[in-house]
């Protein structure tokens, strides 16, 4: 008898709806882990600016996977913050160059053991056999689907996971 493909009738058999799941479960444990004064993109913008100072935003926005739109509007919100200021670029005045802050350096070293926490919980279900794997293919999936993203990365980005241990 011939294998036949699943008419995918159960919500459940489909990648999309369990990376939405996912994504949902990865934010609600940011926010007990983080606590609430940043969100997750405006924290993937300032750690991305972190080893990146002066770039400009479009350039931040591409390295981050964000939209031109969403990275100018998350910008504006870190710096009413205090946490990165913006300044023309002389040579083009649409574009600004960011830098992170004094506020904004604190803030992040503040943020690093509430990241690894939220890593941990993250990835805990998993044996750590399995969370090397399962790091191994999302990057995969993420890196082979990226031109199909509404926000590609910039082709000089390259998302790695050499530095993934297990966190049992």
């Amino acid at each position: 008898m011939p294998h036949t493909e699943s008419q995918l009738t159960d919500l459940y058999e489909h990648p999309g709806h369990l990376l939405r799941r996912a994504q949902q479960i990865s934010v609600s444990i940011f926010y007990d882990e983080m606590g609430a004064e940043l969100t997750p993109v405006q924290y993937a913008l300032l750690r991305n600016l972190e080893s990146h100072a002066g770039i400009d935003q479009v350039s931040l926005a591409a390295i981050s996977g964000i939209d031109t739109s969403t990275g100018a509007t998350v910008c504006a919100r870190l710096e009413e913050k205090g946490l990165l200021q913006r300044s023309v670029i002389p040579t083009n005045r649409r574009q600004r160059a960011l830098a992170i802050t004094p506020a904004g350096e604190q803030l992040l070293a503040d943020l690093i053991p509430g990241a690894q926490r939220l890593r941990r919980r993250l990835l805990a279900p998993l044996s750590s056999a399995e969370q090397l794997q399962f790091m191994e293919l999302l990057t995969k999936l993420v890196q082979e689907n990226n031109q199909q993203s509404r926000a590609p990365l910039s082709s000089a980005t390259p998302i790695t996971h050499d530095s993934i241990t297990p966190v049992r």
